[in-house]
């Protein structure tokens, strides 16, 4: 074998290792895994309420385990997942439905978690609960990169994902909803901006990771968007991460 040879072949030995495509699961089954995951049933939405009490009452007394228990069975990255699925496949009522449900979810959570720090008896924010008050970009790192990982795990032939608890823990989408709870319920509303930002850039995040992979795969779309469309959708997809990256940039420099 030449160097010339010896080189294709590394090549291809390492596009193998690194390709998404070598242990995909079928198109099928990877719409519906996603599909699945995001369906809002009254059972996901008892168990939601039960992970944020359960994350609002580690946060009001400072308790990292039982944060992390809440986020593990929280079913609430689901429908982001569900929702890029819909955005990829330019199937806008998958897209619309689950849209839906995740701001019904997000409201269910807010609401039990407001009405349990207005029943708490400790009011004084814990250090748990300022934390996830100063969001900066390495919560826009984390958000992405899990959201790379839990995709990744859920579109492979193995079905035991074993990805999703840690990007669950990782890129703690309940926390921040609860800190929200807390700042309706105490009236801190300097704690619902930070809270709020939190949230929102690790659900983007995760929602942008989600699509990039999802486009890498080539999910079958329902409708070809024109050339027109796909720049306006692209521009949109820049500018919106643009937008919600600066302030978390502009914290980190204040944190040096």
């Amino acid at each position: 074998m030449n160097l010339r040879e010896e080189n294709e072949s590394i090549k291809e030995h390492l596009r193998k290792a690194f390709s998404l495509k070598e242990d995909s699961a079928p198109h099928e089954e990877i719409r519906s895994r996603l599909l699945d995951g995001g369906v809002i049933t009254g059972t996901n939405l008892c168990v939601l309420v039960c992970a944020m009490v359960i994350a609002s009452v580690g946060l009001n007394m400072s308790s990292t385990a039982v944060i992390i228990g809440a986020m593990l069975i929280s079913p609430i990255m689901g429908s982001i997942l569900a929702t890029a699925y819909g955005s990829v496949s330019n199937d806008f009522g998958v897209m619309r439905n689950h849209t839906i449900g995740f701001g019904m979810q997000i409201a269910i959570s807010v609401a039990a978690a407001t009405i349990y720090f207005l029943l708490s008896p400790v009011k004084e924010p814990t250090v748990e609960l300022l934390a996830r008050t100063s969001p900066s970009f390495y919560d826009v790192l984390i958000a992405f990169f899990g959201g790379l990982a839990g995709i990744i795990g859920q579109t492979r032939i193995d079905k035991t994902n074993t990805v999703i608890p840690g990007v669950a823990i990782a890129t703690a989408l309940m926390p921040p909803l609860c800190t929200c709870g807390y700042s309706i319920a105490n009236g801190r509303w300097d704690m619902l901006l930070g809270a709020g930002y939190l949230f929102i850039i690790n659900a983007y995040f995760i929602f942008l990771a989600a699509t990039i992979i999802l486009s890498v795969l080539k999910i079958p779309k329902m409708k070809e968007l024109t050339e027109k469309e796909w720049k306006i959708r692209r521009f949109l997809m820049i500018r919106n991460t643009i937008i919600l990256a600066i302030p978390s940039i502009i914290a980190v420099y204040y944190m040096l």
